[in-house]
């Protein structure tokens, strides 16, 4: 396709323009920029990225999308074809993902698309969505923090939701390769800098709103507004129809759904005798909360409707089930054929993953890395133990320093034994992090402080008699530890796994 003709086909209209060739693919990198490609100069704070146009004039790059007139000059000098489009408010961003959309030929307009966000459960919400539109024989593909699985095909994305151009390959990509459906996470960041835009989603499911990602958005009112784009803002550039999905347990939740027009799915799980519900509300009621599966009964209209049984466990996983479950109903499939595939959903990587099997020590890895995914966590662990609950945490570096006190507090007033230690520090000394988070500790509470991650779960089961339960909160599946700018390899499971071995003699 010409340059000109995708600019045009794109509803694009830039404020310079000068030459024309054709265009063979989109990069917005120049380190892999190839012969034919349109190179996107996407603005940056680190860097001018009209810096590297020479670099990808020299591999190649037939045309260039520029965002202010010095780089505009620039791209014309050196002979390439090259549109203006200024950089002010997200006018850029709208015209990549619109970009996107034409060459790559609208991709998400041929998948049944889910989105999922919120705080809390975006990735467990997502794998298992993956699993049930597979059960009722969709060909479905999972993108998120997990990165892109569908099939044996298995990638690690940069990041939770990928920058526009990687987003709509890729989607591209899964319609070649057969699928029919995906369910992808939706992270805040991504909806303020317009990554998710331009997707045509048939449904979305908002699961909670607490306190993360302040040191992005400045505010939970920034933070609430940028989850509320994917509801509002999307779906009125969809040519489909949106049926959304509210957990109305959660205050945003009910506030979102009482604001939005007919054709929600509300859902959520019953907590008290005194809770009460809208009818057409999907309320899970539970039965059996275990360690390693739930049992609970779908009730809509004051009646039952259906049992569920899963092998998740964990009272928090209530409403990540239920989350998919809405959102599976909200995309028009059949009730009975959702609960039938609940009965083969798998336990999430890193999720409430139970490390130890047949072991007089349980251990469970699991990513809450936030003060109210903590409190859900441990408070799904203290009914599973007649034991004491001991757990490990620690909060990352260069991010929200608030939430640090927090997570001591949530950790402390819930466990019976906390050890605080590292969690990605990045560039801030891991000793100062573990004093802004100690502040947090409820006074008189029984706590640790040991820097080093893999000492902390080691020292952790030392102290660990029979029947208790170990957690280790934070990373979940992440196999590395990122100190500086390095990421280091360390799996909290393989070190809780080597430690376990070493625990009889520990004890005694």
């Amino acid at each position: 396709m010409r340059f000109s003709e995708l600019l045009a086909r794109s509803g694009i209209h830039p404020a310079k323009q000068a030459g024309d060739a054709e265009v063979l693919d989109l990069c917005d990198d120049s380190r892999k920029a190839k012969l034919g490609d349109l190179f996107v100069c996407m603005p940056s704070l680190r860097s001018d990225s009209h810096e590297f146009l020479a670099s990808a004039k020299q591999s190649g790059v037939s045309a260039a999308l520029t965002h202010t007139f010095e780089g505009f000059e620039r791209a014309s000098e050196l002979g390439i074809a090259t549109a203006l489009v200024p950089n002010y408010g997200w006018q850029f961003q709208d015209c990549v993902w619109k970009l996107c959309r034409t060459f790559f030929g609208d991709p998400s307009a041929k998948l049944l698309t889910i989105g999922v966000t919120g705080t809390n459960g975006k990735t467990t919400t997502a794998w298992l969505l993956r699993d049930l539109l597979n059960s009722v024989g969709r060909s479905s593909a999972y993108l998120g923090t997990l990165g892109l699985h569908f099939g044996s095909r298995v990638e690690e994305l940069n990041n939770t939701t990928p920058f526009a151009i990687e987003t709509f390959r890729l989607l591209c990509e899964l319609t070649s390769q057969g699928c029919d459906s995906i369910a992808m996470e939706v992270s805040s960041h991504a909806l303020v800098e317009r990554r998710a835009d331009g997707i045509a989603f048939d449904t979305a499911v908002f699961t909670n709103l607490t306190q993360d990602h302040l040191d992005y958005h400045g505010s939970m009112a920034n933070y609430e507004a940028a989850k509320w784009r994917l509801f509002r803002e999307l779906p009125e550039v969809n040519a489909k129809t949106f049926v959304p999905a509210f957990n109305v347990g959660d205050v945003t939740g009910m506030r979102w759904w009482r604001t939005f027009p007919t054709g929600s799915v509300p859902f959520a799980v019953h907590c008290s005798e005194s809770t009460e519900f809208d009818d057409e509300t999907l309320v899970a009621r539970p039965k059996v909360v275990a360690i390693d599966h739930l049992e609970f009964d779908l009730w809509r209209m004051g009646s039952v409707e259906g049992t569920v049984r899963c092998r998740l466990g964990g009272s928090y996983n209530l409403e990540n089930v239920m989350a998919a479950i809405a959102s599976m109903i909200a995309a028009g499939f059949e009730l009975d054929d959702v609960i039938a595939g609940c009965e083969h959903l798998r336990p999430v990587p890193g999720r409430f993953e139970v490390v130890s099997e047949n072991h007089e020590v349980s251990v469970l890895v699991d990513y809450a890395h936030t003060p109210d995914a903590l409190v859900k966590l441990l408070h799904a662990v203290r009914p599973l133990t007649d034991g004491r609950v001991i757990t490990v945490f620690g909060c990352g570096g260069d991010r929200d320093r608030s939430k640090r006190p927090k997570m001591a507090r949530a950790a402390s007033s819930l466990s019976d034994i906390t050890l605080v230690t590292s969690d990605n520090p990045r560039t801030e000394d891991p000793e100062a992090i573990l004093t802004e988070v100690v502040e947090g500790i409820v006074r008189g509470r029984h706590y640790e402080r040991v820097v080093d991650r893999s000492r902390a779960i080691e020292r952790a089961i030392e102290l660990a008699e029979p029947g208790d339960v170990v957690v280790v909160a934070g990373k979940g599946h992440e196999n590395y530890q990122i100190i500086g700018r390095t990421k280091y390899p360390m799996d909290d499971r393989e070190m809780a796994r080597e430690a376990l071995a070493n625990w009889r003699g520990a004890i005694a």
